[in-house]
């Protein structure tokens, strides 16, 4: 056996003896690490051994259902609901479990591990989104029992996606999409390329590139994304490994807003706000050392640093005749709001497994300096206006503690642990010589019980508490907000065999003063108390050797608690969610039929049934989407291969619709039509 390849298989062979801290009898619970990270594998085996709620979605989900980005393809996972705003999956809107799925602000968001909100403390809302699906392998969603280990902003759970791992062998991938709407015609290119492998015995590197040009399924909805990322390995010594990554992502796009309701109805590709468009830029890197010298002993030090840059140009009506974003009206200034971001963090982290028990210690420090700017320019005199000039640096430090215990035979694990936050931002008015600071500390703890009844059946619960400190854009405009704080709770239990997954968990959510932005009011305000609870079934059963099946099903109950209005529906919470998939895989050929189905749901505070006449508020329509895909491999020969396929996404043209976000707050937002995708892939 080649040197390299001793060393690749050794720190493999210590990986896997890291996650697993009991015997290897099939009916003993295990400690799920891997590199000192408390979720440990992304595989079917941990899985079923998680202490709370958790779905893998795999490669082929990702990339082999018809799904138009990342977040179509997250709406088969139980209490996900996604908000298509651009169909290019440049800005996602993704909630779990009712809470607000506006900029993905209360899901905490990670690339192998490590942060990617632009402000992983102050701007945690995914306004930059360094992602594009092509460089996924898998995605992990874990909605339960890891607040403290990943915090903060993880009451509604933390998704972890994993990057591509550099191939064993030197090898080459291409891949070409084309996505066509059918509506309007437009073009979307989707270019994809990566080649990567072991330069030595010990040294490997990894060069992805993904570009996107064309348009969306709108009018004014032309998008340019420009994603590099270098990775690289370093087997130091059979104990020490080095990894690291590098980043550059780009993107500038036309977003097309919302929509009237006449609008809407008389064309849903229209678009009413000329002005609106956004520009991004981030250079990211992280780099982590992980000492192993046994399968006792890990010593993880991870760090990370990011220079982003984002700005929203927007049209305005300031006229005083009605709402300034309204998309009937004409605007009469135009807006920008760039901002800057530098962000530097570092994480150690040491785990130690004893006989009996699993102590995991950790601690973290993240520095975030944020240029909060907004310009204005009037378009009949073409007057520029500074309107905001705001600085905030942010240090948060956070250190926190669990230990596993093994009892019962192993069977039981109990997982007691506290995390520590501190976060303290100042904050620097230059245009009005003021200032400000806000402090948060809180200690967040939490338990987590896992019992192995026997080799196919584990029960699981968890309780935890998460923090969600004062965000940026919340002090834009008057309102009551404060630091946000909730509990998660959940119990459920798991079948697992060859053929046949299945999962059910009951959760219940209370969170202490919610903050929402509110369209009519154009401000944030406190909701106050909020109780999310319901349950989640999900399966996967291996019909046939050619032939799979999933499903999932999420019933929801939420609830104001305190307030004007108390016993109302939370916004954007739908009450009943449901998916279904089949797939067909047999020789040269696979294909995949899925549909998801979502509920109505309200889309203010007040829970206002009839539509008000600028569409700030109403009742969202409930709505079913179907995807499918056929494809067909091409063997080449000499280790090459080639795939073809052909996808339609919304294959009945559901019409469906959300309220405008951000910085289009006013109207419909349509939900895309049906597109065709055809697609090549080329690996040699």
């Amino acid at each position: 056996m080649k040197k390299g390849l001793t060393a690749v298989g050794l720190a493999a062979a210590v990986l896997a003896s890291s996650q697993v801290a009991v015997a290897e009898e099939p009916h003993e619970l295990e400690a799920v690490r891997v590199g000192g990270d408390w979720l440990g594998a992304n595989d079917r085996r941990s899985l079923m051994r998680y202490p709370g709620g958790r779905t893998r979605v795999s490669e082929q989900q990702l990339q082999d259902n018809g799904a138009l980005n990342l977040e179509d393809a997250l709406r088969e996972v139980p209490g996900v609901q996604v908000l298509d705003e651009t169909g290019t999956g440049i800005l996602p809107n993704i909630g779990v479990r009712g809470l607000n799925p506006l900029r993905s602000q209360r899901l905490q968001v990670l690339m192998d591990g490590y942060p990617i909100a632009i402000g992983p403390y102050t701007n945690i809302g995914l306004s930059l989104f360094p992602v594009t699906l092509e460089m996924l392998e898998q995605a992990d969603l874990v909605r339960g029992g890891a607040a403290v280990h990943y915090g903060p902003n993880n009451v509604g759970g933390v998704l972890n996606l994993h990057s591509r791992e550099i191939p064993l062998e030197t090898r080459q991938f291409l891949r070409q999409k084309i996505t066509i709407s059918e509506q309007t015609g437009n073009l979307l290119s989707d270019s994809y390329y990566r080649v990567g492998g072991y330069l030595s015995d010990r040294l490997a590197m990894q060069l992805q590139l993904n570009a996107l040009r064309g348009d969306g399924f709108r009018d004014h909805s032309d998008t340019k994304v420009d994603n590099l990322v270098w990775d690289g390995q370093f087997f130091a010594t059979d104990a020490v490994t080095l990894k690291s990554q590098l980043q550059y992502y780009q993107v500038e796009a036309d977003l097309p807003g919302a929509l009237t309701a006449d609008a809407y109805r008389h064309d849903r590709t229209d678009s009413q706000r000329p002005y609106d468009r956004f520009d991004a830029d981030m250079v990211r890197g992280t780099f982590t050392y992980l000492y192993q010298p046994d399968s006792r002993l890990q010593v993880e030090w991870r760090n990370f640093a990011h220079r982003a840059n984002r700005t929203f140009w927007f049209g305005q009506d300031l006229s005083g005749a009605g709402h300034w974003a309204d998309p009937g009206a004409d605007s009469t200034h135009v807006a920008d709001s760039p901002r800057s971001f530098t962000v530097a963090g570092t994480e150690p982290r040491l785990t130690y497994h004893f006989d009996d028990h699993s102590l995991t210690v950790g601690a973290r420090y993240v520095s975030e300096k944020v240029d909060f700017d907004v310009n204005r320019e009037e378009l009949s005199s073409a007057n520029h206006s500074a309107v905001r000039d705001w600085r905030f640096h942010t240090d948060a430090v956070a250190a926190y503690v669990s230990d596993t215990f093994y009892l019962m035979d192993r069977r039981l694990l109990v997982t007691p642990g506290v995390r520590f936050e501190k976060v303290n931002t100042r904050f620097a008015d230059n245009l009005n010589d003021g200032s400000s600071d806000n402090q948060a500390e809180k200690w967040l703890p939490g338990l987590t019980l896992s019992y192995q009844l026997n080799r196919h059946w584990q029960w699981f619960a968890n309780t935890q508490r998460s923090l969600v400190p004062v965000q940026v854009a919340q002090v834009i405009r008057e309102g009551d907000v404060g630091n946000e704080v909730g509990w998660n709770y959940e119990t459920g239990v798991r079948f697992n065999t060859p053929a046949l997954y299945s999962a059910v968990t009951l959760f219940r959510i209370d969170y202490d003063d919610q903050i929402q932005f509110n369209n009519q009011q154009v401000q944030f305000e406190n909701l106050g108390a909020t109780r999310h609870q319901g349950v989640e079934l999900e399966s996967r059963w291996q019909l046939a050797r050619d032939w799979d099946v999933r499903g999932s099903y999420t019933w929801l109950d939420s609830e104001q608690r305190n307030g004007d209005f108390a016993g109302n529906d939370v916004p954007n919470a739908p009450r009943h969610q449901l998916s279904a998939g089949l797939h067909y895989q047999h020789e040269l050929w696979n294909a995949a039929l899925t549909a998801t189905h979502t509920s109505s749901s309200y889309s203010d505070a007040a829970n206002t049934h009839k539509e008000t006449a600028n569409g700030a508020a109403g009742k969202l329509p409930a709505y079913t989407l179907v995807n499918t895909r056929v494809a067909r491999q091409l063997p080449l020969g000499q280790g090459r291969a080639a795939e073809i396929g052909l996808a339609v996404n919304n294959l009945t043209d559901e019409a469906y619709y959300f309220r405008g976000v951000d910085v289009s707050p006013v109207g419909r937002l349509p939900g895309p039509g049906r597109a065709y995708m055809v697609d090549m892939r080329l690996s040699f």
